[in-house]
């Protein structure tokens, strides 16, 4: 009988219990509103181009691979590989260097920066896709280079994908218009010994950073197990060193797959870089591992090169103005062409 009573009783008091609960839970969410994410939809990246003048369309020479650009005092320098027409690679060039004082629309070919290598050395039949660097008073090119295919009885330049190693070498001046000098042992980023490696084939396309008062020697790599389908299969990668010069250590793995032509800059206190193959842009706060910021991008400019104040000496600016250089092609001609960003805030 007690024990009936006790359920009798317990039951109903459980179940007035459990509504005076529900209702003061529904009455606290009523009056403390819920936060909301507010999601603000980003406008893609976009590119804008134009022509220009004294490094655009010639009937007489092709010019391709722009590098990064400087401003030295008002006047604005960048450098490229130049052909004979109708030669459209850049394995049978050599570099030259323009300037400009109205932000790269119009330009004046000054000359040549660096020649071929002597005979035998890594860089004597030809050198191309030059970058630079302004550092404590002095001017650092670096450039790719190759030389005659090894073995062949003419002494002429194959192109295949097995014995025609190339190399990045650096050249220095005092003066942004040279004359450009190699150093003694100047190679700074050789092709991996290791078959497997993503760079044991080929090495190119230097872009340069200073950071955490190193020298930061971004690069594409070509694996030579890829064989033709290499050009296809490109990743980034980058090594550092104390001085311009080297040596340099490299990173021990690849940082961006399909990033066939390298170009990075400063942006919001870490390292973006565009790579080209997936179309994409990628940031990395440390400089090393990166993600996709912006896939699927739309008219990407070609082997491009930017305006990026911070190689300038003893400058500071962690933004880019956004405007550079890059190259269109076709059959038996190459042109440069300028390029701006749009969206990239």
């Amino acid at each position: 009988m007690t024990t009936k009573f006790k359920t009798n009783l317990y039951l109903p008091l459980a179940g007035i219990i459990f509504i005076f609960m529900v209702a003061c839970g529904n009455k606290k969410t009523k009056t403390e509103p819920l936060s909301q994410e507010i999601i603000v939809k980003k406008e893609p990246v976009s590119f804008t181009y134009s022509e220009v003048t004294g490094i655009g369309k010639d009937s007489v020479y092709n010019r391709r691979d722009p590098s990064d650009i400087i401003k030295v005092n008002d006047t604005y320098y960048v450098y490229y590989t130049r052909m004979d027409k109708p030669v459209r690679s850049g394995y049978w060039g050599t570099i030259w260097y323009a300037t400009s004082t109205d932000e790269g629309h119009t330009w004046k070919e000054q000359g040549m920066a660096l020649g071929l290598g002597e005979e035998g050395a890594f860089d004597s039949h030809s050198v191309f896709t030059p970058n630079i660097l302004a550092y404590k008073g002095k001017y650092y090119m670096y450039y790719t280079g190759v030389q005659p295919t090894p073995g062949n009885p003419n002494k002429k330049f194959e192109g295949n994908s097995t014995t025609d190693f190339t190399a990045i070498g650096v050249a220095v001046a005092d003066s942004p218009e040279g004359p450009f000098k190699r150093p003694k042992n100047n190679v700074v980023i050789a092709h991996s010994e290791v078959s497997s490696d993503f760079d044991s084939y080929r090495v190119d396309d230097a872009s340069l950073l200073v950071k955490d008062e190193k020298i930061w020697l971004y690069y594409k790599g070509r694996c030579i197990e890829h064989g033709k389908e290499g050009p296809k299969r490109t990743q980034m990668g980058v090594a550092m060193a104390n001085n311009p010069e080297g040596p340099f250590k490299k990173y021990d793995h690849p940082l961006i797959e399909k990033g066939h032509e390298v170009l990075i800059w400063n942006q919001d206190g870490g390292v973006a870089s565009l790579a080209s193959l997936s179309k994409s842009i990628h940031w990395a706060e440390d400089g090393l591992d990166f993600n996709p910021l912006q896939e699927n991008l739309e008219h990407i400019p070609m082997a491009p090169g930017l305006y990026r104040p911070h190689l300038q000496d003893g400058n500071t600016a962690s933004e880019i103005p956004g405007w550079g250089i890059c190259m269109r092609q076709s059959k038996g001609e190459a042109h440069l062409f300028r390029y701006e960003i749009k969206n990239l805030d």
